[in-house]
């Protein structure tokens, strides 16, 4: 005999400070209006985004773990009214392991704080905690931009801490997939290409490389239909091509690996061609 479930709460019925009795562990009040403004995502925000003060934000379970930081799936509502459904990122702190190839990804960038500074050249506990926020200020930071270059990127929404809220990318009523778990006709892998390269070439008109581009970190909306819209994500390493000197070598390396899956899927492209196009729109 299955266990009786217990009754659903009435939220709407509800006065606020009943709700802030009842906040359970996996709930909070909207953090939008605690941030600055300068830690929300580019204006004009988006008609699906729920900025209401009224709103509850509310953790649904996981979608990914990672060495470095893991993605949640919230959604932001205001009881019995508009809601929306976020990808909340946290970045680990103590024992945030960070990217095996970090230096070469973060030569160039430095805070302005020398004790914080000093804290992350000799890696203590306050170190890695500095370290930490400044990974997800960086990519806060590469979303804003890309998203404002007309990269499609996931909407970043705002970033506190060590916490980057962003749109959640839904196929349908499920996470979109990654790239590499679609099966795609020919017809979609030419639609998607197209994407990627004009992505690219924005990226290089920035004078960026994303540093760690692979058929793991695409989207994928609407890969059954017969066009398929391709998402971005994971841009916390995204190196700058002037400033980085490895930055070139990361994204010959990124134009490759990409290529590559899409000749072995059965579309013949030419890695080279896309290199040349992406180098000649950084200048």
């Amino acid at each position: 005999m299955s266990a009786e479930q217990p009754a659903p709460v009435d939220w709407a019925a509800l006065s606020y400070s009943e709700l802030s009795e009842d906040l359970g562990d996996d709930q909070r009040w909207s953090t939008w209006r605690q941030v600055d403004r300068s830690s929300r995502g580019p204006e004009p925000w988006p008609d699906w985004l729920v900025t209401s003060e009224a709103a509850l934000d509310t953790e649904l379970g996981v979608l990914k773990t990672g060495k470095e930081a893991d993605v949640f799936l919230m959604e932001r509502a205001v009881p019995g009214a508009e809601s929306c459904l976020l990808a909340a990122k946290r970045y680990r702190s103590s024992e945030h392991r960070l990217f095996h190839r970090a230096d070469s990804y973060t030569e160039g960038r430095r805070g302005r704080d020398s004790r914080e500074n000093r804290a992350v050249r000799l890696k203590s506990a306050f170190g890695r905690q500095i370290e930490a926020t400044r990974w997800a200020e960086a990519e806060f930071a590469t979303l804003k931009r890309l998203a404002d270059a007309g990269v499609r990127v996931p909407y970043p929404v705002q970033v506190d801490g060590r916490e980057i809220l962003m749109e959640f990318i839904a196929d349908g009523d499920a996470a979109a997939p990654r790239l590499a778990q679609c099966r795609l006709a020919v017809d979609q892998l030419r639609w998607l290409w197209a994407q990627l390269v004009e992505a690219l070439i924005r990226f290089g008109e920035l004078q960026l490389a994303h540093g760690d581009l692979s058929p793991y970190n695409v989207l994928v909306a609407g890969a059954d239909g017969p066009e398929p819209e391709l998402v971005i994500i994971d841009v916390p390493q995204v190196l700058d091509l002037v400033s980085n000197p490895h930055g070139i070598g990361h994204l010959e390396r990124d134009c490759r690996t990409m290529a590559d899956w899409f000749n072995r899927k059965g579309l013949e492209v030419d890695a080279g061609v896309l290199i040349a196009e992406v180098l000649a729109a950084a200048w």
